[in-house]
């Protein structure tokens, strides 16, 4: 029998009680791109170079792989639990010398001891001890790769919304550069319609200033870019420097495209279930569980069954060899420790009862992030149409601007305006849109997408380092561990 708690996930009810009428409006359903793969909806080659590099060099990726490792270790020690120990064992050797006499002759001598001994105990699983602490080091593994996988959603959405940040700060800044070309052509007019006498110093300082306010934001784009740059070359474990994976032959520097939905093959609350965070917590509790029941073990008689194993000679002429074994039964109960046993109990459920509202907090935050990302998403997408058109009325309205004002029929001033306008209204289009990828990439990070790697656990080069300090027999050899995906109680179903 196995004292202690069976585990039994709490009832979320996630999927009859929550809906996301934000969602519906952008999701479609169809085979492709994989969720597990979103960032293909892209089609962007020089993105997926980067998270591919990424997968292969990032060091918060490795750690998470070598925890796993770790924990695969941890199980190998609680499986150790089940088999006989051995508690101690003793090899001894001894030289004797010294003087003997027969009280007519005294003659010097010496003579050798030998001993060994072997002492093998064997603690039955009566109270289910050691099948609880498999238990719980098993969930601990399936928490560890769930770990991983959490950790793979967070870095290929960082690659992602970082690779688009720098796509906007270039566009951005194509755009800055046009306009103040474009305001540096009426300042140079003003400065010679000043000189020539037929403006006044207003209309050229007024030009002026809206040029070099122009200007001056070309170094924060460029800026932004060269930051952009850094943070990529951190994500795919590089220090700064170039990259080479952006081609810059490939027609996207600059572009910030605008996808207006997400592909999914699940409905949202079950990918809301599998995020890998919600399924380590719901782990972690199974974990927790299982400890419960190592603790009530403690309350309870522990049988063990001990053998000894002892061997003697000497090389004295007549002296015998001796070989004794002895085997028997042991039964050890901690009585008088009740009190801190029935304690350490508590003390495991108050840490399982704490698991169990943080998991419950891990997937209201999760659903309140979906809708979140989609909602901002709607909102980028509504805008965009809005500020596209009002960047087309804005560029007419410079150009009218320009004509009335050759024509004598206004002042500068409205040329001015006209060409602020432009420039405020190019800039909000490529934010707006740079918003919407913003939306897209969150919703894919809320609904748990993206936690697929080709890259095994644990590298080449690590495993070769680790190898030559440690025999690690199979472990690194093993196979890149299959993504968490179900949970506990999926787990135990057949």
């Amino acid at each position: 029998m196995r004292v202690g708690p069976d585990f039994q996930p709490p009832p979320e009810r996630l999927r009859e009680h929550w809906s996301s009428e934000s969602i519906a409006r952008v999701t479609q359903q169809a085979a492709q791109p994989d969720v597990r793969q979103w960032w293909q909806i892209f089609s962007d080659a020089n993105l997926d170079r980067l998270i591919a590099q990424a997968d292969a060099s990032n060091g918060d990726v490795k750690i998470a792989g070598l925890r796993v490792i770790e924990a695969r270790a941890q199980l190998g020690i609680a499986l150790a639990g089940r088999y006989p120990q051995v508690q101690q064992a003793n090899a001894d050797v001894f030289y004797s010398a010294g003087k003997r006499s027969d009280g007519f002759n005294t003659r010097s001598g010496g003579y050798w001891q030998y001993g060994a001994g072997l002492s093998i105990g064997w603690e039955l699983d009566f109270w289910g001890r050691f099948s609880r602490a498999i238990e719980s080091a098993d969930a601990a593994f399936f928490a560890a790769q769930a770990n991983r996988d959490a950790a793979l959603v967070l870095l290929h959405a960082q690659v992602a919304d970082t690779y688009f940040t720098l796509r906007t700060a270039e566009a951005r800044l194509r755009i800055a550069r046009e306009n103040a070309q474009l305001q540096k052509r009426s300042f140079e007019i003003a400065r010679k319609l000043f000189k020539s006498g037929e403006t006044d110093e207003l209309d050229l300082q007024q030009a002026k200033t809206q040029y070099l306010g122009t200007l001056s934001s070309i170094p924060e784009f460029e800026s932004q870019i060269v930051l952009a740059h850094h943070a990529l070359a951190a994500l795919i474990g590089r220090p700064p420097g170039p990259l080479p994976e952006l081609d810059v032959q490939s027609g996207k520097e600059g572009v910030v495209p605008l996808v207006d939905h997400v592909v999914l093959q699940d409905v949202p609350a079950d990918l809301l279930l599998r995020r890998p965070d919600v399924l380590a917590a719901e782990y972690q509790m199974a974990a927790q569980s299982a400890l419960i029941g190592v603790a009530k073990a403690d309350l309870y008689p522990s049988v063990s069954l001990l053998g000894s194993l002892v061997w003697s000679a000497s090389s004295l002429t007549g002296s015998p060899n001796t070989l004794a074994l002895v085997a028997g039964p042991s039964v050890t109960w901690n009585i008088f420790d009740h009190g801190r046993i029935t304690n350490n109990v508590r003390v495991q459920d108050a840490r399982l009862q704490q698991l169990t509202v943080a998991y419950q907090n891990t997937v209201r935050s999760a659903a309140r992030e979906a809708d979140d990302a989609a909602t901002a998403l709607i909102a980028a997408l509504q805008r965009d149409t809005i500020l596209n058109d009002a960047q087309g009325a804005a560029r007419r309205s410079l150009t009218l601007a320009n004509t009335i004002y050759r024509e004598g029929y206004s002042d500068f001033q409205r040329v001015l305006d006209a060409q602020r306008a432009l420039f405020a209204q190019q800039d909000n289009y490529v934010v707006n849109r740079s918003n919407a990828v913003g939306g897209l990439i969150a919703l894919y990070k809320a609904l748990g997408g993206g936690w697929y790697s080709e890259q095994p656990l644990v590298d080449a080069a690590t495993r070769r380092q680790m190898q030559q300090r440690t025999d690690w027999g199979d472990l690194l050899d093993a196979p890149n561990a299959a993504s968490a995906t179900r949970s506990p109680s999926e787990e135990a179903s057949p």
